[in-house]
């Protein structure tokens, strides 16, 4: 990523680029970066769009040869084009005999390496990947916004920001500014706004429930549990997204044991850091048997209702039951 900012940065861009990655967000931001960068007087005559699956590679080679009109430049974006995890005869040979007045921009979710395109973006221009950032990242940005308003947040308060909104920086960028517009005429953003304004995430809720049910507060989950059904929340999604819970916790009950230290572990669990904490809490009040066990009943009452044997609602709030008392 920081190369391609030194691109924009410098005025100095190659004829392709690929940016792919799971964070949308930023995808969103640097590709609207190089066509300010690339085209800055905006103009839409010489600079073409072609969106999803299905695009003809033929045609979008004979656009690249037509010459830009009362231009220096040409410009061809494909965004979720597909091109990256299958096969587009013609277009990896093309990229590297393009004219000199093409720009190539590739935005993409999901790449496969192994690619032909892909290795051909990476010889004659540009590949990013953006990945989804980690929590300290997220403070900093989040920081940066903040302090443009003339606003403060304590640490504390910054963690139960991000353990609403999640990682995901286009949900972050709302949820900051809901809170800036509240918290117009005070300078903290505090624990009260924060509650009082940002929207909890579904996957946080089931966090809250898998608390309520380490701590034995059973009736908590089960409320816990009756809000998601009545948000419509389906049962078989809770379910899968307890055994998605369960896992983690198990994961790190197996490398606290091993001695490995927080910071690795929210790397290995694919976490933020601040939460690797709690799973760390969960994960003492059950042992790795009874943790292992529970997955395999998970996956045994998925089964079950598949097959219609079990009632979804009911045998969900029965696990809830079993492993909160």
């Amino acid at each position: 990523m920081k190369s391609l900012g030194d691109d924009i940065k410098n005025d100095n861009y190659k004829q392709v680029y690929l940016l792919y990655g799971e964070e949308a967000y930023l995808r969103k931001q640097y590709k609207n970066k190089l066509l300010k960068g690339i085209n800055p007087s905006d103009d839409t005559m010489n600079c073409s769009y072609f969106v999803g699956k299905g695009i003809d590679i033929n045609k979008v080679i004979d656009l690249g040869e037509t010459m830009p009109f009362l231009s220096e430049r040409r410009i061809i974006v494909l965004e979720d084009s597909g091109f990256f995890k299958s096969q587009c005869e013609g277009l990896p040979e093309y990229l590297t005999e393009m004219p000199e007045y093409l720009h190539m921009i590739f935005i993409e979710s999901e790449v496969d390496k192994r690619n032909r395109l892909f290795k051909a973006v990476g010889k004659v221009g540009r590949v990013t990947e953006f990945t989804t950032q980690d929590d300290r990242r997220l403070a900093q940005w989040i920081l940066g916004k903040f302090n443009k308003e003339n606003k403060k947040i304590t640490a504390k308060d910054m963690e139960l920001l991000l353990s609403k909104t999640g990682n995901d920086m286009s949900n972050i960028e709302k949820e900051v500014e809901k809170l800036l517009c509240f918290c117009m005429d005070q300078e903290m953003v505090d624990a009260k706004a924060i509650e009082a304004i940002c929207t909890t995430q579904i996957s946080n809720k089931i966090f809250d429930m898998i608390r309520a049910m380490s701590e034995k507060r059973q009736q908590r989950a089960l409320e816990l549990y009756y809000d998601l059904l009545a948000l419509k929340e389906p049962p078989m999604r809770i379910l899968f997204l307890m055994s998605r819970q369960f896992n983690l916790i198990l994961q790190a009950k197996e490398l606290s044991e091993d001695g490995v230290n927080s910071v690795e572990m929210a790397k290995k669990m694919g976490v933020q850091s601040f939460v690797v904490r709690n799973y760390q809490n969960f994960a003492r009040q059950y042992n790795a048997r009874q943790l292992r066990v529970a997955l395999e009943e998970f996956v045994s009452t998925e089964e079950d209702v598949k097959n219609g044997r079990l009632n979804d609602v009911i045998s969900v709030e029965l696990l809830l039951i079993k492993y909160s008392k």
